[in-house]
Formats: structure tokens, C-alpha cells, sequence
């Protein structure tokens, strides 16, 4: 069951720290709250923001925080502290996408008023500034391999990569739809992009080439994740949903509901939880159960006599023990029979005449076990001679008794579609089943006769129920109405 934590507005971003303890920071309204793995309460709160902040990201080490707010600004926050380190100043619209480069010592960000700028964080200077975009950059991320390629994406439909050694971008690709959410593979080779209902995978090793595009949600997909080993590959969507493809088909595999629809998600180390946040302000983490292995199980250590006082007593304490030690309930040989799918020996148990089973109750219940599994003519056919006398042997006996009589008629009837070919090249069974006729004949003329005493009863009770009586009114000699009742 997932642990649902309530926010002051709705989570726009969770980030996990790349390194232990492994908490992560959760970006609502104008908090920035750092939770525990496994805990429900924030550990470490930063709230210096005049306005809603967005995009709170670790460093590498994860000791750093950088956040964008709405005002335009970039705040870098130690882990330790509450006081942001370092402020840059240069954005005049709100700042939605913050990063650190690979090399831990520049941050990039992208806000509204269509610009991308790299800050120097030792000396708090803006380095560079792209114009390149034509509507907000909404989201964006930095090459783990090179710390001078970062990606970004806007609501002009574009994915650009830049260089900041050559002070453009190098590569774009259209993707048709305002960009939401971009990822980068940490090899560097592939790019996702999301935005309106599509998924869409780049090959950045041949230009950007399309390599393919998913179209899973049915509403606008906002953020994408991608799991510790890279074989899966997650998307969250206004539609409440969050789909798992798998890297290597690029097909769902899997599928969460939650209550909202869905702004951020991210995974733990690992992928052993699972963090999502919602416009309503419901944070979701389900964590994975731990799989307990065999060598990891304490053995139970064999009881041995050798505890008990030696002495007098040793034998008499043993003994007593064995006496006292509940006996282990064994399966009867037909339920193991039926429990290892052995139909037709499970059947021959219970009508064996050297069966300990006297009790035609049990035979019966093994009939009717094998008839609701639908398997009951398989396990009569294929008999010898003798087989199907002890067979029908039991039918003679027990087939009048109005208790069996249900399942034995299937059972019967069942077992002269099957053996009706073969008749009269028996004897023993020729003469079997000409008993058992004569006792259905008979069992027949028995229903007769009870249906004509039945109806016979029925006549009696009619003939001999009362009529309902009339009443009729008439005048006495006194001028009354009198109420009469007249007998039929």
C-alpha cells in the first residue's frame, strides 16, 4: 500500500540524491521539503523562496541543491544549511529547469523568457546565454559524460543540445508537441522526449534520427524517468497513469493508477521506491518488497535430547516427549492421487473391494470431485473387464439410494456411452448391465407408482377443503338486517 503525504500545492518535481543515504527532495508551492527513504516526515525544509519554487536538483555528490523559482531567480542551497549559498539573477521570467554540469561546478538553467544561461558557482557569474528557443524551456538536463553538453526542451516543439564550447546549439529535433520533459541515457546515445500524448526516443549517435514514438497515454505526458539498470523506461501523465516500457521493445509492461493527475515522478537506488507527485498536492511513495533469500534464513537447529538433565531422569523426560509429540496427519493415498491429477487411480482406490474406504459416502465424493473438474469420462474409459465390474458393482448397490442417486445416474449414464460399442463380448459385464437395467426399470416403476399416489393425495385434499362461506342479508321479524351465513 503506498504512503500518501500531503503538500501545501502541487509536486512539480521529485529528485532523488545520487548518493546515501538516498533521500530526496520534493518541490511544492514555495517548499523545497527533503524526506527520509522510508520516512513519512520532512528531514530538512527550505522555504527562502519569495515565490513557488520549481525543479529542486542534487549534485552528483549530493550534497548541493539548486532550485528556480517564479520570480527568475536560481538559489544553490548546501544540504547542511537552511541559507542559500549562491543566488543568480539574470532570468526575468520564472525559472522551471535547473541542472548541474558534470563537472559539479556549473549549473544550467532555462525559464520563460525563451533563454538558457550557464552560471559559474565559484563565482556566481553568468558564463553563457542562448537565445535560440521561440517559447518557454519547460525542462532540460545535462550530459552525466560531457560537462559541456546539456539538452533542453520548449513549448516551441523543439529539443535542442548545446555546446558550451561553441556557444550554439549542435543538434535539434522536432518533436510536434509543446516539450515537457526531456532524458538523456547515460551512455549519451539516446534521447526521450515527452510532450502532448507522445513518448518519442532520438538517436543523437546518427543526428537525431527518430527511432521511435509512443503514443500510450491519452492525455498530456509530463515527466519521464528511467530505472538504475536502464532496461526500463517510465512516463507519468495527466491521465493518472504511469506506464513502464521496456528499453528493449519499447513496450508497456506495466501500469500504476493513482487518484490525480501525475506532474513528477522519480526512482530510488535501485529502483526499490517509487515516488510520484500530483497536481492535487498527494505525494505517493511505494516502496518494493525486500526479497528475503534462502541463505539469508536463520536454519532451526535439530532438538536434541543431550539438553535435558542426564541422569535418572534423561529416559523418562525423552520418553515422555515422544509420547506427548502430536502425530503428523498423513493424505489418504486417493487425495494424493487427486492432488497429483492420477484421476482414473484415485477412482480405482475407492472401488477396490480390499479398499479400507467402506463408506460408499467417500466414493461418491470422489465421482463428484471428478465430474466438476470435468474430467469423470476420462477416468471411467480405457477399463478392463474387471475394472468396470467394480464399477458397476457399486452402481448396483448404491444407485437406488435417493441420496447418491444424482451422481450415480450421470455417472451411469456416462459409462453406457462409452462401453456401448463393446457390449456382448463380456459375459461378467453383459450380466452387470442387465442387472443394472432391471434396477432402473424398477426404480422406474417405483416413480410411477409414487407419482400416481401423488396425484391421488392431490385429488383427496382438493375434494376435502372447505369452501369459503357466503352471507347473504335478510329482514327478521323485528325490521333488523340480519347477517346470515349460508353453508354450502
Amino acid at each position: 500500500t503506498p504512503v500518501q503525504i500531503k503538500e501545501f500545492g502541487a509536486v512539480s518535481k521529485v529528485d532523488f540524491s545520487p548518493q546515501p543515504p538516498y533521500n530526496y527532495a520534493v518541490t511544492a508551492s514555495s517548499r523545497i521539503h527533503i524526506y527520509g527513504r522510508y520516512s513519512q516526515e520532512p528531514i530538512k525544509t527550505f522555504s527562502r523562496f519569495k515565490d513557488t519554487a520549481y525543479c529542486a536538483t542534487f549534485r552528483q555528490d549530493g550534497r548541493l541543491l539548486v532550485a528556480g523559482s517564479e520570480d527568475g531567480g536560481v538559489q544553490l542551497f548546501d544540504i547542511s544549511g537552511r541559507a542559500p549559498l549562491r543566488q543568480f539573477e539574470g532570468h526575468t521570467k520564472a525559472v522551471h529547469m535547473v541542472d548541474f554540469t558534470a563537472d559539479k561546478y556549473h549549473v544550467v538553467s532555462g525559464a520563460d523568457d525563451y533563454t538558457i544561461k550557464l552560471w559559474d558557482i565559484p563565482n556566481s557569474k553568468e558564463i553563457l546565454t542562448f537565445k535560440e528557443h521561440s517559447d518557454y524551456v519547460r525542462c532540460g538536463c545535462a550530459s552525466k559524460l560531457n560537462s559541456d553538453l546539456f539538452i533542453t526542451g520548449s513549448y516551441d516543439h523543439s529539443v535542442k543540445m548545446f555546446d558550451a564550447r561553441t556557444n550554439k546549439s549542435v543538434l535539434s529535433v522536432e518533436h510536434g508537441q509543446p516539450v515537457e520533459s526531456v532524458l538523456l541515457f547515460p551512455s549519451g546515445g539516446l534521447l526521450v522526449s515527452a510532450g502532448g500524448r507522445y513518448v518519442k526516443v532520438w538517436d543523437m549517435l546518427k543526428g537525431g534520427q527518430l527511432l521511435v514514438s509512443l503514443k500510450n497515454h491519452h492525455k498530456t505526458v509530463t515527466c519521464l524517468c528511467l530505472s538504475s539498470s536502464g532496461q526500463r523506461l517510465l512516463s507519468g501523465s495527466l491521465d493518472r497513469k504511469v506506464k513502464v516500457y521496456s528499453t528493449a521493445s519499447y513496450k508497456v509492461v506495466h501500469s500504476f493508477d493513482y487518484a490525480a493527475s501525475i506532474l513528477s515522478l522519480a526512482l530510488a537506488h535501485e529502483d526499490e521506491t517509487i515516488v510520484v507527485g500530483m497536481t492535487n498536492g498527494i505525494l505517493s511513495v511505494k516502496h518494493r518488497k525486500a526479497e528475503v533469500k534462502k541463505d539469508s534464513l536463520p536454519r532451526r537447529r535439530r532438538p536434541t535430547y543431550r539438553t535435558f538433565i542426564k541422569g535418572k531422569n534423561y529416559m523418562k523426560q525423552r520418553d515422555d516427549i515422544l509420547i506427548n509429540r502430536p502425530a503428523k496427519k498423513h493424505l489418504e493415498l486417493y487425495d494424493r492421487d487427486l492432488k497429483h491429477f492420477r484421476i482414473s487411480k484415485a477412482l480405482d482406490r475407492v472401488l477396490e473391494p480390499t479398499c479400507t474406504i467402506k463408506t460408499p459416502e467417500v466414493t461418491v465424493s470422489i465421482i463428484k470431485e471428478l465430474n466438476r473438474r470435468g474430467v469423470l469420462a476420462n477416468a471411467l474409459a480405457g477399463r478392463d473387464e474387471k475394472e468396470i465390474s467394480h464399477v458397476l458393482n457399486f452402481l448396483i448397490r448404491n444407485l437406488s439410494q435417493p441420496r447418491f442417486a444424482p451422481v450415480l445416474i450421470n455417472a451411469a449414464e456416462i459409462i453406457i456411452d462409452i462401453y456401448l460399442p463393446v457390449i456382448g463380448q463380456s459375459p461378467v459385464v453383459d450380466k452387470k448391465f442387465l442387472v443394472l437395467q432391471g434396477l432402473v426399470e424398477k426404480e422406474i416403476d417405483y416413480q410411477r407408482e409414487l407419482l400416481e399416489t401423488l396425484g391421488m393425495m392431490d385429488m383427496l385434499f382438493a375434494t376435502m377443503r372447505r369452501k369459503e362461506s357466503t352471507s347473504v342479508l335478510e329482514h327478521t321479524s323485528h325490521g333488523f338486517l340480519e347477517n346470515k351465513k349460508i353453508e354450502s
